[in-house]
């Protein structure tokens, strides 16, 4: 099946409800309209999920792995429609790929069996705020409040507050905000070199362009959940890493 053919499937397969995301930008400040929450899911697994890691040699602010390596991350910001997440994890696993998760408080509460669909298919699950709100402009307790929120929501569903830290509608973290994040549990925050502008909603193959034109190795990506862009550029994105010689691993992976 061609690249073509299975973003035609995938787009399918998440159905009309990912062709008209619901998911709210790192960038936009409007709120979109939650779709309905997901029935209750299973139990958790016994087995917590891996914990952040104090990385030696790292900064405070990590926005790109080794350079030497043939390795990249593709990191999630987990929002918007359960259809367009599970068919965009569906994709990485079918060529192997890894990703990072970094989830949204109040999206975990809507449909919280997600977080065990991204930890069961080997990827991993980070924190992105409670409510995706505009967290610089925040007093130091609200900034404290949207980490500590969804630190609280992931170790409940899964044994752990997450690997890594994103701050919400921002590329980079302030001072306050990453030493709260510290305060947290979280030692470095997680920004990115490559941004795939998928939130702009500007069609597959612009995301396709933005990301293959920056990656290279050691590359963190930012892309999104909630753009049916996104999930329908996937086969192309990752068959061209694939071409490269490079392998998507999560974050941890990439940095250790």
């Amino acid at each position: 099946m061609t690249s073509i053919d299975r973003r035609s499937a995938l787009l399918a397969g998440a159905g009309a409800v990912a062709a008209s995301a619901l998911a709210t930008s790192c960038s936009d400040g409007r709120a979109a309209p939650a779709p309905p929450a997901a029935p209750t899911p299973p139990a958790r697994s016994a087995s917590p999920a891996p914990a952040p890691r104090r990385l030696p040699g790292q900064p405070a602010q990590i926005t790109h792995g080794p350079r030497d390596r043939d390795l990249v991350a593709l990191t999630f910001h987990g929002h918007g429609d359960p259809a367009i997440a599970t068919a965009a994890l569906t994709e990485a696993e079918r060529v192997g790929a890894r990703i990072t998760v970094l989830a949204v408080g109040s999206w975990l509460d809507r449909y919280p069996h997600l977080a065990r669909r991204i930890l069961d298919g080997g990827h991993e699950l980070g924190n992105h705020t409670q409510r995706h709100l505009g967290i610089s402009q925040m007093s130091e307790a609200e900034a404290y409040a949207e980490i500590a929120d969804c630190a609280e929501r992931l170790r409940r569903l899964t044994g752990s507050i997450g690997t890594w830290f994103r701050p919400s509608r921002t590329k980079d973290a302030t001072l306050l905000v990453t030493r709260l994040a510290a305060r947290a549990g979280y030692p470095h925050v997680l920004s990115y070199d490559v941004d795939s502008l998928d939130f702009t909603s500007p069609g597959a193959l612009a995301v396709v362009r933005n990301v293959t034109g920056q990656i290279r190795r050691g590359s963190v990506v930012s892309l999104h959940f909630g753009h049916a862009d996104t999930v329908t550029a996937l086969p192309a994105l990752l068959d061209d890493l694939q071409r490269r010689g490079l392998r998507a691993v999560t974050t941890t992976e990439l940095l250790i």
